[in-house]
């Protein structure tokens, strides 16, 4: 039984393992302006490539802002790009991110949602750390329409219905 398959797509190789690409994988970037900033791992084992502002927002308390990155990501082939929050901006200054999917095959200008959840405006200046780009694995099943789906134990409940403990 062969556990390990090699195969190409774009030019590119991968070695693959029961579906999980191991190596080969690229993530390309590309600038829009001179005011974009690379994607950079903040530890060599960081799960996301931190994203940075290329311009200077107010984000007014309790309000949103979309905050442009200047930069066009095209994720490793069998991922998408999630864009998730920094764990310092949200404990420290209450800025959450909503909306972060960058899809395959998007090509445009990054940018990120930041919603001010605190009392006061927030600061953004050029070269802020806003968000974390991560790549995560992703299938594309098929799509069926059924008359009933499979029962279970759980049913229809939800939103608390297994309990806090």
């Amino acid at each position: 039984m062969q556990l390990f398959s090699i195969y190409r797509h774009d030019c590119e190789e991968f070695v693959r393992d029961n579906n999980f690409v191991m190596s080969g994988s690229v993530l390309k970037f590309a600038k829009l302006s001179n005011k974009a900033y690379p994607p950079m791992k903040g530890s060599e084992y960081a799960a996301g490539y931190d994203l940075r502002s290329a311009y200077k927002y107010i984000i007014p308390a309790h309000g949103k802002e979309l905050v442009k990155t200047d930069l066009q990501i095209e994720v490793p082939f069998g991922t998408y790009g999630r864009i998730a929050p920094r764990s310092g901006l949200a404990w420290k200054n209450h800025i959450d991110v909503g909306a972060g999917v960058i899809d395959a095959d998007y090509r445009g200008n990054v940018g990120v949602v930041l919603f001010n959840h605190s009392n006061e405006d927030f600061e953004v200046v050029p070269g802020d750390r806003i968000a974390q780009l991560i790549c995560e694995k992703i299938t594309y099943p098929k799509i069926e329409e059924v008359d009933t789906l499979t029962d279970t134990s759980r049913g229809a409940e939800g939103f608390g219905s297994t309990g806090m403990k």
